[in-house]
């Protein structure tokens, strides 16, 4: 199975002969020991600092299917590389379109990406009020919110009422976590360490998203929910609103409320909080090991990862394109 290589470090990423080769770069020009990285094993990068390349390389990395993220020192999503495109349905592309110009149609998948992401943060609200957490008005907030959902005439009554379902989701983080307050959401910059955690967060699962719709015949730029826009994969964040409880959610409250990240792993800068690079390594150690846990999915009747759980989506998705079967968002049943 190919893996994905998380790079923390500046530095110049080249190509020498058939693999990569990484050279780190401190800020005053000291350069480090190199690190190599076969392709073979390759399929996907994330950097987190400044990265020197050609077009050489670049080229290699599309020759070998190999997807790249790029983030800044903030943990600010800021690109991707993605390899031309090897799976290409012209009935599939048409149809997409189609449904997004259908304003029934159109409706009907986003409102059922909230229903997907709705059902995923009650059961995450429901697992700890079990746990004698006080959460109970919560949940019955958002039951109220949930059955106006059928009701919502277009794409943004519909976002109005995720919006506020997040919210009040949002406001349960205080009750759940421990040692930490979120307070109000806040993103550009994030404002204490709940916040700066969910925006990193929400980022992987967005790029995760975005690879396995680039390795469907899916066109990533047409959305249902989401408006599409120029220069983004819109579709990415349809599917990642019905992914974000399962994933990004239950990792920061492993995290926190077991003191894997603590305090000491953030620092204030630029009016806002930002996870140091040791909080960033500690956080993508759990969130690799939630991507890899596998359980057995209720349709397939077999077991699978949480990351190809998101492949399936896909699927399940271009079967209602196709018109073969309506799509139903995954919700956890536990």
């Amino acid at each position: 199975m190919k893996k994905t290589k998380y790079i923390f470090s500046s530095g110049r990423l080249e190509r020498k002969d058939n693999t990569l080769k990484f050279t780190p770069v401190d800020p005053e020009g000291t350069k480090g020991g190199a690190s190599y990285l076969p392709v073979v094993e390759l399929e996907t990068l994330y950097f987190f600092g400044s990265i020197d390349a050609n077009s050489n390389l670049y080229t290699f990395l599309g020759q070998n299917q190999i997807d790249v993220h790029f983030f800044d020192y903030y943990e600010n999503y800021q690109g991707s590389f993605m390899p031309k495109e090897q799976l290409l349905s012209g009935e599939l592309v048409i149809r997409q379109s189609q449904a997004y110009t259908d304003k029934k149609h159109r409706l009907r998948l986003a409102r059922a990406f909230v229903y997907g992401a709705v059902g995923n943060i009650q059961k995450n609200l429901r697992y700890y009020e079990r746990r004698e957490k006080p959460l109970t008005d919560f949940i019955s907030t958002i039951e109220k919110l949930e059955e106006q959902l059928e009701a919502a005439a277009d794409i943004s009554a519909l976002m109005g009422l995720e919006g506020n379902i997040r919210q009040t989701y949002y406001q349960a983080f205080d009750h759940i976590l421990e040692g930490f307050e979120m307070g109000n959401r806040s993103r550009q910059p994030p404002s204490n360490e709940v916040n700066a955690l969910i925006s990193f967060g929400n980022s992987l699962c967005y790029t995760l998203c975005m690879n396995a719709i680039y390795h469907t015949q899916l066109n990533p730029t047409i959305s249902f929910l989401h408006q599409p826009g120029r220069r983004r994969y819109s579709l990415a964040l349809d599917l990642a609103e019905v992914f974000k409880p399962i994933l990004v959610d239950k990792v920061i409250f492993t995290v926190l409320n077991r003191k894997i990240v603590q305090k000491e792993h953030f620092e204030r800068k630029m009016e806002g909080c930002f996870l140091k690079e040791n909080g960033r390594k500690k956080f993508i150690e759990v969130w690799q090991e939630k991507l890899k846990e596998t359980f057995k999915h209720p349709e397939l009747k077999k077991s699978i990862s949480y990351k190809h759980l998101i492949k399936v989506e896909c699927y399940k998705l271009i079967n209602d394109l196709l018109g073969i079967e309506t799509y139903k968002p995954f919700k956890m049943r536990w």
